[in-house]
């Protein structure tokens, strides 16, 4: 198959995709990286958030399965029509077997980047699709590395780039991305926040 005809055969695969698609996608996020992830996909959605839903979860749940656990009571919090289906998601940082969350201040953002230093880490997103008729979740798991980032580097980019809204203090597309991520196994956009290939794929199967 020449290049010409891969491209004709990709775009009718595409177009066929998104024909087969019934449902009206709700994406349940503020995120700005989950918007511009989803979007580019090429499917249309519909952003629609609920503020104060409980991320909690219990104290017993192993660690690799809390995102996904959040991303489902996010789903339960919504009330969607027959023709939508819900996304929702949930992205952690793992260190060991310590969960680090969205810092409270710089001062917190700096000791998660400090822990983070020089060590391997795992990204881990839950995602969840609800209909009213079903529902599927997985998750997806990135390692990440980190060089060793000196006090300065830590304190140029908490400064400059205000990483309270992410999970570990940090965005890989950032700056702190550029200069200390020395090495990633898995899926980029999964530590942006969003798996969009293991989504592509399970919109593409769902019915």
């Amino acid at each position: 198959m020449d290049d010409r005809c891969q491209g004709i055969w990709l775009v009718g695969y595409v177009l066929l995709m998104l024909e087969k698609m019934k449902y009206n996608i709700i994406l349940a996020s503020n995120s700005p990286r989950r918007r511009e992830l989803l979007a580019g996909l090429d499917v249309d959605y519909e952003v629609r958030v609920l503020k104060d839903i409980d991320e909690t979860y219990p104290d017993s749940l192993p660690v690799a399965d809390i995102p996904t656990y959040i991303s489902r009571e996010k789903a339960a919090a919504y009330t969607i029509a027959d023709n939508e289906l819900l996304l929702t998601a949930d992205t952690v940082v793992v260190l060991g077997n310590e969960v680090m969350g969205k810092p409270v201040d710089d001062a917190d953002a700096k000791r998660m980047l400090r822990e983070l230093s020089g060590k391997t880490h795992q990204v881990i997103t839950g995602v969840c699709l609800t209909t009213t008729k079903k529902q599927h979740s997985f998750s997806v798991t990135t390692d990440v590395t980190f060089k060793e980032l000196s006090d300065d580097e830590i304190d140029y980019y908490v400064s400059n780039y205000h990483p309270l809204d992410k999970a570990g203090a940090y965005g890989i597309q950032e700056w702190i991305g550029y200069i200390g991520v020395t090495s990633l196994q898995g899926s980029y956009f999964n530590v942006m926040g969003l798996p969009v290939q293991r989504i592509y794929e399970a919109l593409a199967d769902f019915e």
